[in-house]
């Protein structure tokens, strides 16, 4: 028995046409739409296929011209029985949002929702080659992601406010957590194969990499980097791109951003760029520098200023962030206000739980943003035991040198121990060291570390001098320690190693003359 439904509007209710049709049709095959006025009827049409271009409508039939124009719209079977099914097993209500978005603002969210899926993908473990291929392969589950995004975020449609970065990524991740959840190892198949549900008994094979050819996902960067390159038949670059030119960009660099981030290319000046760029001025971030953070995090343009950027800066400036410094704080971790609150709450309640206080936390989040960058089990944690295992007094470092919880244990930190031990220190010594000069780990042992090493076996001093000034791994050889230790000898007297390499020019020569008085008279008498 074929199933419809009958519904009745006016002229002026034209919209909710399109508002009814999304509720109905993962349910309904045939619906009867009744209006007012002829030029509803080619509204709605055209409406559906531009804002809902992956259904078709089959025919429009029995159109009777009365009261009111009558028409039935048929629709393909298969498809949406597919999806209804799908969106039954998943529980989800199965609506498709015929809301009305504009073309661009559709694909701005297809960019944003690949972007989404393909970190979380990678986050399984999945290779950065699998997870592009995967995307290649999902067209029809990108666009149901973003119907989804218009059926959660329903009254931001209809009031014609753009979804920033964060509210996309707070109603996606959930989501596909939860298809995680429920689907496990197949994942990828769900997604590939979407709206058809693949048997849970199917065992994935990993597929050899693709040969290398031209990628979707290659030509979705090209169709977005023509749009900030091209002009239209006057001459003119999109109103966006000349905005960013006068600030200073180059056509190179915003390429540049649209190639990492394509959704940068469909951001609105006025209802994006702009309103960011001049917060970022009235914060007092110099103009000179706007180019270098949007190059940095083009995706604080796609974040609400209202809803998301100042409610996140007064949360942080809770936690201690010095408001006076937002300009800086900014220039130095453009990506510092992207992240969400519950990121920044997990690292702050782990350096609590560290032994620091509120005063060092928000300096901590002021001089060093992108600790917040850190996986707390991932880098804090394992780095903070190892110190731990060492004595040092983790809350002290952290402190001190809050990016030293950023370096690999294996790569980095171990083969700073074993070489200050190869060299005769003990463990007591090196947890002297990193005690006194928190960013020694945080040097390059063959650039830094080895070469100021041999330099100072030529100099007049014993070992210990490092552990009593372990800071002269932080000063230039050539520009510092070289030429004082040169003019030291020259004047043919010895002075502390700290003395030689912390003293302004000024106190050094004092430093060194009045050595040198003190040293005369002995030689008198001897």
């Amino acid at each position: 028995m074929e199933t419809m439904r009958r519904v009745c509007f006016k002229n002026s209710e034209g919209c909710a046409i399109k508002l009814y049709l999304a509720i109905c049709l993962s349910i309904k095959e045939n619906i009867i739409v009744e209006v007012s006025e002829i030029s509803c009827i080619s509204t709605m049409i055209s409406s559906f296929s531009i804002y809902c271009p992956s259904f078709v409508i089959d025919e429009v039939l029995n159109i009777d011209v009365g009261p009111f124009i009558r028409l039935q719209l048929s629709f393909p079977v298969k498809l949406f029985s597919c999806q209804a099914k799908y969106a039954a097993d998943s529980g989800l209500d199965g609506s498709v949002s015929l809301r009305v978005v504009s073309p661009t603002l559709l694909a701005a969210e297809k960019e944003e929702a690949k972007a989404v899926l393909t970190l979380f993908l990678k986050k399984q473990g999945l290779s950065n080659a699998v997870a592009v291929r995967t995307i290649n392969k999902s067209d029809l589950f990108i666009e149901h992601l973003v119907s989804r995004l218009h059926s959660v975020h329903k009254s931001r449609y209809l009031v014609g406010r753009e979804l920033t970065t964060l509210e996309i990524r707070d109603a996606l991740i959930p989501y596909l957590e939860s298809l995680l959840e429920e689907h496990g190892n197949i994942l990828v198949d769900v997604v590939e194969n979407f709206p058809d549900p693949p048997l849970k008994e199917k065992v994935t094979v990993p597929s050899p990499p693709p040969l290398p050819s031209p990628s979707s996902l290659d030509n979705k960067k090209l169709k977005a980097v023509s749009r900030v390159s091209e002009a239209d038949p006057t001459g003119r670059l999109p109103p966006h791109i000349v905005y960013l030119l006068e600030l200073g960009m180059t056509l190179e660099q915003i390429k540049g951003i649209t190639r990492r981030f394509p959704a940068f290319a469909y951001y609105s000046l006025e209802g994006k760029i702009k309103p960011v760029v001049e917060f970022l001025l009235d914060l007092g971030v110099p103009k000179n520098e706007i180019p270098i953070i949007l190059n940095k995090r083009p995706q604080l343009c796609g974040i609400s200023l209202s809803e998301n950027l100042i409610p996140t800066m007064t949360f942080l400036e809770k936690l201690g962030v010095d408001k006076k410094r937002w300009a800086k704080v900014i220039y130095r971790f453009p990506a510092f206000l992207t992240y969400s609150r519950q990121k920044v709450k997990a690292t702050v309640d782990f350096l609590y739980e560290m032994g620091l206080s509120e005063e060092s936390i928000g300096k901590i989040l002021t001089h060093c943003p992108n600790i917040i960058s850190y996986s707390v089990e991932d880098n804090l944690r394992p780095t903070a035991e190892y110190f731990l295992s060492m004595g040092v007094d983790v809350a002290v470092l952290f402190h001190r040198s809050p990016q030293t919880f950023g370096l690999s244990i294996e790569a980095h930190l171990k083969p700073i121990t074993e070489f200050f031990l190869e060299r005769g220190y003990s463990k007591e010594d090196v947890k002297t060291m990193i005690s006194r000069y928190g960013a020694l780990y945080t040097f390059s042992l063959a650039e830094n570390l080895t070469p100021k090493w041999d330099f100072f076996l030529t100099m007049d001093y014993p070992q210990a001098e490092l552990i009593k000034f372990p800071q002269y791994f932080g000063y230039s050889l050539e520009e510092r320690i070289k030429p004082r230790y040169a003019r030291m000898e020259e004047c043919g007297v010895q002075l502390l190693l700290n003395q030689v390499l912390s003293l302004s020019a000024q106190d050094f020569e004092k430093a060194l003359t009045k050595k040198m008085r003190k040293v005369l008279p002995d030689e008198a008498e001897a």
